[in-house]
């Protein structure tokens, strides 16, 4: 990646107020992020090689679409093995247009590298695979609301 490419996203992220930031070209990606200190700390990740798709990013919870995810009671510890996280900063979209019926729901059996939801970043859509395969027990995320980076979406068992 070009370094005045980096550059200009630092001097955007500066001039935006956006805490985080990651860009992916191809194989590359960078991520800006102003954590801990007053200018952004960049950090570049080589990303794993694909077979023939991207790696499928951490995925993020689902809901209806139209309405309020339904979020199931938890105790608020979240176990790692099992959260999947937001990998972005971004609005959460449980399906693909609206009035459309939802990815996943509550209950539903996911597969490795299933479409989970959409994360809009940056006027972009970007389908959020799933990193594990098992059944949705819990959502953590309400459809067209905002997430942060790391944020946990949804628990599979």
């Amino acid at each position: 990646m070009d370094i005045r490419k980096v550059k200009k996203l630092i001097e955007l992220l500066e001039e935006s107020g956006v805490a985080e930031i990651e860009i992916k070209e191809g194989e590359e990606s960078v991520r800006i992020s102003r954590y801990g200190s007053s200018q952004p700390v960049t950090h570049y990740v080589q990303a794993p090689a694909a077979h023939g798709a991207p790696a499928p990013a951490p995925a993020a919870a689902l809901a209806p679409a139209g309405g309020s995810a339904p979020v199931a009671a938890t105790d608020g510890a979240f176990d790692a093995e099992r959260t999947v996280t937001a990998p972005m900063v971004g609005t959460y979209y449980a399906s693909a247009a609206p009035g459309a019926k939802a990815f996943v729901d509550i209950g539903s059996e996911v597969k490795v590298g299933q479409t989970l939801c959409i994360i809009e970043a940056m006027k972009m859509m970007n389908q959020i695979e799933s990193d594990k395969a098992g059944r949705i027990v819990s959502i953590l995320a309400k459809n067209g609301e905002p997430v942060e980076f790391g944020q946990p979406l949804f628990v599979i068992e």
